[in-house]
């Protein structure tokens, strides 16, 4: 009895180690290193923070690209705004100031000359009774008259261009306006609104010669017919202080 349980605790004894060592066998196994290669890690945490990088990187150079583009879009409008009008009227506008200006340097008798109106309107119209004859007084008149009509030429004349002028200014105008409509730049816009100005500046100019000859001619009738009052006075006066009338026969038909 007592030998088989000796046994009994020597069977068990062997039987324990058998199964600790069959489980430490699996453990031992499964604790073995792997190979690197047969390793596949995900990081959520790096992977969000590359992808965030990548977003703003794309971000910058959307933002380049849209800075060269307005860049770009700027030397277009600075490349316009820097483009000369290719229509001028200036030598046309020119034109018509020198026509009005030579008309008016042809008036006749007294010009538009202030040192040439105070020598001849002294002369014509203010002592032209003194020491002359009769004869003399009738010629003055006569010349008085013709400087009259002159003036009133002149300013039919000087009306006469004007009006003939209206044509060329609408058309200028109209040119003008569209060129400065159809302005591609600022430069191309002032310059079409510069040349307008000087249409407007030679209609204006075209007003004020026609109102000179007007006044002028207007000046000139006045003061001659200041001058014939004065003169019939005159010639009265020598009539009246001359040698007593002596009635005579006149032969008035034939016989």
């Amino acid at each position: 009895m007592i030998r088989f349980v000796s046994r009994s605790r020597h069977s068990g004894r062997a039987l324990a180690l058998a199964l600790g060592a069959t489980t430490v066998l699996p453990l031992a196994v499964t604790l073995a290193p792997q190979p690197a290669h047969a390793l596949i890690v995900f990081d959520p945490k790096n992977y969000t923070e590359n992808l965030l990088s990548a977003a703003r990187a794309l971000e910058q150079i959307n933002n380049q690209i849209t800075s060269l583009q307005n860049e770009a879009q700027m030397l277009i409008n600075q490349a316009r705004n820097l483009t000369s009008l290719p229509t001028s009227m200036l030598s046309e506008i020119e034109g018509n100031f020198s026509e009005m200006k030579s008309l008016l340097d042809q008036a006749e008798q007294l010009a538009y000359n202030v040192q040439n109106i105070d020598q001849q309107f002294s002369s014509t119209y203010e002592t032209f009774a003194a020491g002359k004859t009769n004869e003399q007084l009738i010629t003055a008149a006569r010349e008085r008259w013709q400087q009259s009509v002159s003036a009133f030429e002149d300013s039919l004349k000087t009306g006469a261009v004007a009006v003939s002028g209206i044509a060329s200014t609408q058309a200028q105008t109209s040119t003008l306006v569209t060129a400065s409509q159809s302005a591609v730049g600022v430069l191309q816009a002032a310059q079409a609104g510069n040349q307008l100005l000087a249409v407007q500046a030679k209609q204006m100019s075209d007003l004020t010669a026609i109102l000179a000859a007007q006044g002028r001619a207007e000046a000139l009738e006045k003061a001659r017919q200041a001058a014939a009052q004065e003169q019939a006075r005159e010639q009265f006066s020598r009539f009246m202080t001359g040698t007593a009338y002596s009635p005579s026969s006149v032969q008035m038909f034939h016989q």
